[in-house]
């Protein structure tokens, strides 16, 4: 759990570095390819964002993709909408 909260607070509200997004990957046990099945991406798209560029181009992590990674972080894998 420790790790959890620890990859959560790196996500919370800041501007994500790519080394970032590798270490909430890892503190969270996650092979690139199951990080990118967890976000609904590509293996290469995770590795554009642990990289922070793309073709010499830089890439930044969007704002859901962000999202995202903290719901993971929290635990949270899906959501269904609001509950009756």
């Amino acid at each position: 759990m420790r790790l959890r909260a620890a990859a959560a607070a790196r996500w919370d509200g800041l501007k994500v570095r790519p080394g970032d997004f590798k270490l909430w990957r890892k503190g969270l046990k996650l092979s690139q390819q199951e990080a990118a099945d967890a976000l609904g991406l590509k293996r290469r798209v995770v590795q554009y964002y642990e990289k922070g560029e793309r073709d010499g181009e830089k890439v930044e992590i969007p704002k859901s993709v962000r999202l995202a990674c903290y719901a993971i972080a929290q635990g949270v894998y899906d959501y269904h909408g609001p509950r009756d």
